[in-house]
């Protein structure tokens, strides 16, 4: 199978994997800018050539976008093969070239959000540990920081102390959001649900993540959406319209 890295000579012309429409939809287009800036920053997006969600994304750890200490580490944002794409090998391909160029690049290894229960957007527990992968670190509510060390003295990854404390701190009443653009679907759920909320007069307020520094210092592990309520962990996992009804009906709201 081909792969095919994005760079900025290729970025408006290769489709992102995640998000498979044309270069004016607000989705592509919040992603690929979060791209571009990234790409200075050693990320790399490396996709086999096919249309569909078979790729991965990985970048430094110093600049990842979760609060992490893995100084030295290549912090894996998202390896999806999905559909018709699995079981033919290509998450262990994908895999693999990651590691290859990982050593190349002398990092100390490989870190990864996961979670014991398979769960959507993250890494999956049971195929991390069939690679080798261990559990460095955990944080409420579920989240597991998950690495592969490439030698037995390299240092291990941890959350940062702030996540260990219990509760939020200035908890807001009513929904707060924190997000960012790693995923292109936020660009296209986050207004869906802030419209919702507005409709149903429900207090929710919406933290755009845009740098680094602020994602490093969020209070949830998850920066590309993790949604609270009155200081209490949610989900995760990026909600449809139908979904975050679900959650405002069952809630009485």
């Amino acid at each position: 199978m081909e792969l095919v890295k994005l760079t900025h000579d290729n970025i408006e012309t290769e489709h992102i994997c995640c998000a498979i429409a044309k270069n004016n939809d607000v989705q592509v287009m919040s992603k690929k800018q979060w791209l571009r800036e990234r790409l200075e920053e050693g990320l790399v997006f490396l996709k086999c050539n096919v249309r569909g969600k078979c790729f991965i994304e990985y970048i430094p750890a110093e600049y990842a976008w979760t609060p992490i200490e893995a100084e030295g580490y290549m912090y894996i944002d998202c390896l999806w093969v999905s559909g018709q794409f699995k079981g033919k090998g290509y998450s262990n391909l994908l895999l693999e070239e990651c590691i290859k160029d990982s050593r190349e690049k002398e990092k100390k290894g490989l870190v990864t959000l996961s979670s014991k229960k398979k769960m959507g957007f993250l890494s999956d527990q049971k195929y991390l540990k069939y690679k080798g992968f261990e559990t460095a670190d955990t944080a409420s509510p579920y989240f597991e920081l998950m690495y592969l060390p490439f030698s037995e003295n390299a240092k291990k990854p941890c959350f940062k102390p702030h996540l260990k404390q219990s509760g939020q701190k200035n908890a807001q009443q009513g929904f707060t959001l924190y997000y960012t653009s790693q995923c292109p679907f936020t660009a296209k759920y986050v207004p869906i649900l802030l419209n919702i909320a507005e409709n149903k007069n429900i207090k929710f307020q919406s933290i755009h993540i845009v740098s680094k520094e602020q994602a490093q210092n969020a209070p949830t592990p998850f920066t590309t959406f993790s949604l609270y309520y009155n200081g209490r962990f949610l989900t995760h996992e990026i909600l449809s319209e139908k979904k975050f009804q679900k959650i405002v009906t069952d809630m009485g709201l």
